[in-house]
């Protein structure tokens, strides 16, 4: 959401609506077509079983290592986002300097069950819908420009630059990632048959939330809008400090918060993969293995190397950040290549390979997503 405004200032007005509206569509259809999989067959309940049945067991191994580098990626926009946010707070220190000290923070958190980091997504929801409010009470209380609603800022109708269209791929398409979930949540519905009512509204929601805070910001800074159009509240005179301070404030404890809860996941598969750990047959049983307290004081080396795996795993968020402190980057990197593969490409992939044909819409989206996909990857390790 932070990042559509930018998105908006390298797309263009005409592009910048298109894709917005045309990625919010095409994610609610592979939604839909995710749930229709799941839901014919009893025995599959993740991601992961609907590739072992579209494409065999080997497929197994790949989805995984794509969440895991969806995850990271995460994993390290929310480092970037709370040290540039506290960097804008208290400019004192460097943005780098916060993500190491951050460390201390983030260390000890990984290691709490997931019965108590559940509740840290509270933050994250309050937090969205109150910068959402300061964004429209800035625009509308400035009567000039820069931030103003009343008196735009200079916009652009098309392209300006195309190296920079293909970040803009990336950036609008991150805010529609999470399909890893609509398995789980189609499986997990009281009433099933009334998931594409349910998701046609979640999307119809998520798109005009995203339009709405990409046009008022776009117009509010025009082509000079940040990375994180947050950073631009605290540095543009003429808004109320202190509701700007507040919603900052909640861009430096909702990453911190929600830091380990997405790494969370990502932690259990890689111990899966380097045999550490046993895989898991369901979401429950994870649950359950986290919360349960730990009987015996003996520490075995699986348990230790479980440990060292969950340090190395947050001191590589870290230094990542540091190595590419471009928000955009990252962010456009997570759109371009993890949405586009595991929400585009991945769900008519399965239905195209159980169903056995690859109808034109279907054949004609997916070779769109794949040139987006890479056009944009390479835009986005050229901008980093």
């Amino acid at each position: 959401m932070l990042s559509e405004p930018l998105a908006f200032a390298y797309a263009g007005w005409g592009m910048g609506l298109a894709l917005i509206i045309f990625y919010g569509f095409i994610s609610c259809y592979t939604a839909k077509i995710l749930a229709g999989i799941i839901l014919s067959d009893p025995r599959l309940r993740s991601y992961a079983d609907i590739g072992r049945k579209a494409f065999g067991p080997r497929s197994t191994v790949v989805i995984s290592i794509l969440f895991c580098l969806e995850l990271f990626a995460v994993s390290v926009i929310l480092v970037t986002l709370y040290a540039d946010s506290l960097h804008s707070l208290i400019p004192r220190y460097s943005s780098d300097t916060y993500k190491l000290w951050g460390i201390l923070i983030l260390i000890p958190t990984v290691f709490l069950p997931l019965s108590l980091l559940s509740y840290t997504s509270i933050l994250g929801i309050i937090s969205t819908i109150f910068v959402v409010i300061v964004i429209l009470v800035d625009g509308v209380s400035k009567t000039e420009s820069p931030g103003s609603l009343w008196s735009p800022a200079e916009t652009s109708i098309g392209i300006d630059n195309w190296n920079h269209l293909g970040i803009a791929f990336g950036l609008f398409m991150a805010g529609f990632s999470g399909h890893a979930v609509i398995p789980s949540l189609a499986r997990d519905m009281v009433d099933p048959s009334e998931f594409n009512r349910m998701i046609n509204w979640a999307f119809i929601v998520a798109t005009s939330i995203y339009t709405l805070i990409a046009c008022t910001g776009y117009l509010m800074f025009g082509n000079s809008v940040s990375a994180e159009i947050s950073m631009d509240l605290l540095s543009t005179p003429g808004y109320n400090t202190a509701l700007n301070e507040a919603a900052l404030w909640m861009l430096v404890l909702s990453p911190l918060s929600k830091f380990a809860l997405t790494t969370q996941p990502l932690n259990t598969a890689i111990q899966i993969l380097l045999g550490i750990d046993r895989p898991l047959s369901s979401p429950e049983e994870l649950a359950t293995k986290l919360s349960a307290p730990q009987h015996g004081s003996r520490i075995t080396l699986k348990a230790a190397l479980g440990v060292l795996q969950r340090i190395t795993v947050t001191l590589l968020s870290v230094t990542v950040s540091i190595l590419v402190p471009e928000f955009s980057a990252a962010m456009a990197f997570l759109g371009s290549f993890s949405a586009f593969v595991l929400c585009v490409i991945g769900p008519i992939a399965a239905k195209v390979a159980i169903n056995g044909r690859c109808g034109v819409f279907d054949g004609f989206v997916m070779a769109l997503a794949v040139v987006m996909g890479v056009w944009g990857t390479g835009a986005a390790f050229l901008d980093a």
